[in-house]
């Protein structure tokens, strides 16, 4: 533990710069052409093998320990948001419009600087560490981690375990959120078409006010989780989104509502869908009019492996001391790194970024959000803590089932 803090301490200033500079210069998603090329650059100056060209953007670090053993892969995101920073701090973003409001730009820092120290303790690695520098996180519902492994990110090196690190402003630096099994949600996206027959506000006989309609609509929403979800399950339908009208005389024709459905189990996700459809086909039916629904299944839910996640747990307790991983709720934001854990064992991972002045903390994806750079070391050597960890535990259970079989 004293040489991997020896290691990631020496390059300290170098995961800073590395976060700000990507942090002046974000990029949305599969548009991710300067992060890549950074990412690539660093890794050579590292010495780390790497291969790139999934989902686009995407880049796959490899060190390959000088000892044989068990495979773990790392991931972090790179893209950031639609959204125009507020800040006022020196390294603000420069690109009107964009900004890193969800912490991906420290994410790939901090991976970067755990492949550095890595690299240079490929004499105790049992295996393989594979860097995963994902892009189009934020894309839901396509994301990018289903396209890279389409694009072949595991076909010659195949992860025993993946683990995903993510910056929660929640948690005060020096402490990891890790639970057993549900950590994030599934995240749906839908936009409504609501055609109506418009007409003057004198005359609403004349028409059929797709206003009124719509608003009928996102009453009855509501009853889906309020009446038709266990109470002890976890449902939540947003609106997040209303256009329509023209004039403070005019009844509209159409209304476009749009909106998000967050949950964790496959059967209420798919009892929310189907009451969704009803409610909106009976609404439009019952007003004699029209509703166009386009409905996008997005991210699977985010579902931790026990194994994996005790052993994730084991890891801060061991780096932070047996306070550091307190006990937590999940959370219904989804997360495109679920679909990596459809395909291998493994866990995500919340670490504590929370400012000083907590009381004024941004949440994620606020045109104001900050996090405490002091995590950004510990969140290397975190990383670095885990896969270690990970590849030992591998190689001993290797080795115990050799032995079992051997007797």
């Amino acid at each position: 533990m004293n040489y991997i803090e020896e290691l990631i301490s020496s390059i300290k200033d170098d995961i800073i710069h590395i976060r700000r500079t990507l942090h002046q210069h974000p990029e949305l998603s599969n548009e991710e052409y300067r992060t890549s090329s950074l990412v690539k650059e660093q890794l050579t100056a590292y010495g780390i093998e790497w291969q790139s060209g999934f989902a686009g953007t995407g880049v796959l670090g490899i060190i390959n320990g000088d000892l044989p053993g068990g495979t773990v892969a790392l991931r972090a995101d790179m893209d950031a948001l639609p959204i125009q920073e507020v800040n006022t701090h020196e390294f603000i973003s420069q690109n009107d419009g964009k900004m890193h409001a969800c912490g991906h730009d420290a994410h790939t820092a901090m991976l970067l600087g755990a492949g550095y120290a890595l690299q240079q303790m490929k004499a105790d690695i049992k295996g393989t560490i594979l860097l995963v520098f994902q892009p189009a996180e934020e894309n839901s519902p396509n994301g990018g981690s289903q396209a890279m492994m389409e694009d072949g990110v595991f076909h010659e090196y195949t992860p025993d375990v993946i683990y995903g690190q993510h910056v929660w402003p929640s948690l005060p630096v020096g402490q990891v959120g890790i639970r057993d099994k549900e950590m994030m949600g599934a995240s749906d996206r839908f936009k409504v078409t609501v055609k109506g027959k418009g007409g003057h506000a004198s005359m609403p006989h004349d028409g059929n006010d797709a206003l009124l309609i719509s608003n009928q609509m996102i009453s009855s929403l509501q009853t889906i989780v309020s009446r038709n979800v266990n109470p002890l399950e976890s449902a939540v339908v947003t609106i997040g989104r209303i256009e329509g009208g023209y004039s403070y005389n005019v009844i509209p024709n159409e209304v476009v509502l749009e909106g998000t459905v967050r949950t964790f189990k496959p059967e209420v996700k798919e009892k929310v869908k189907r009451r969704f459809h009803t409610i909106i086909e009976q609404t439009a039916d019952a007003f004699e009019a029209e509703a166009e629904i386009n409905y996008l299944d997005g991210y699977p839910a985010t579902i931790n492996t026990p194994r994996w996640a005790l052993q994730a747990r084991e890891s801060a307790q061991k780096l932070l001391g047996s306070e550091s991983t307190p006990s937590l709720d999940p959370a219904l934001a989804g997360e495109d790194f679920s679909r990596f854990l459809l395909h291998y064992p493994g866990a995500f991972i919340w670490l504590g970024t929370q400012i000083e002045d907590g009381e004024n903390q941004k949440p994620l994806h606020d045109s104001g959000f900050q996090l405490n750079e002091k995590a950004l070391p510990i969140g290397s050597r975190y990383l670095v803590e885990v896969a270690m960890d990970t590849l030992n535990t591998l190689y001993f259970q290797k080795e115990g089932d050799h032995d079992v079989h051997s007797s």
